[in-house]
């Protein structure tokens, strides 16, 4: 399958889009709502993003080829989140710059956290990124209608029209 460097650099904007319009949206909440325990794996709408941006410092060592990083606690509170969280977008959508078409369809090598080996095309773990962004995002705009509140749209089509 031939996945553009463009169509996953287009994701990965799309990512950060979606996150930062997420983190805006928490940033209303309550210490008490922001850390209100939903019974998921990551918890609380916090947990949850924090959930997701651990696991992109982590992919993008994998993509860069460096170490798996020291990652940030569980318990990041929502201020650095949302210090940190652009800043990894910046690096991300440079790496993702470097992309050719070519380099897109490259396998990477790398460990899971079990440190188990895996081999998979560039493509595929790029989308990978996107669309486990995209669950946890959905997760927490559940979170939000449970609060009484209304999440921003999230969806890839509302991203596409903004760029119209």
């Amino acid at each position: 399958m031939l996945v553009s460097a463009d169509i996953l650099r287009t994701h990965i904007a799309y990512s950060g889009w979606a996150t930062s319009r997420l983190l805006t949206a928490l940033a209303d909440l309550s210490p008490e709502e922001l850390t209100r325990d939903f019974q998921t794996a990551d918890r609380s709408p916090l947990g949850t993003m924090v959930h997701i941006y651990r696991a992109e410092l982590l992919w993008h060592a994998r993509f860069l080829q460096q170490p798996a990083p020291e990652l940030p606690p569980a318990g990041l509170p929502l201020s650095q989140l949302t210090t940190g969280v652009p800043e990894l977008q910046h690096r991300m959508e440079q790496w993702a710059a470097s992309l050719t078409d070519e380099s897109a369809q490259q396998d990477l090598a790398y460990r899971d956290m079990r440190g188990n080996p895996w081999t998979q095309p560039i493509w595929q773990l790029t989308l990978h990124v996107v669309n486990h962004a995209t669950h946890h995002r959905g997760q927490v705009s559940g979170f939000l209608r449970s609060l009484g509140r209304t999440p921003p749209a999230l969806d890839l089509v509302a991203y596409y029209r903004q760029l119209l």
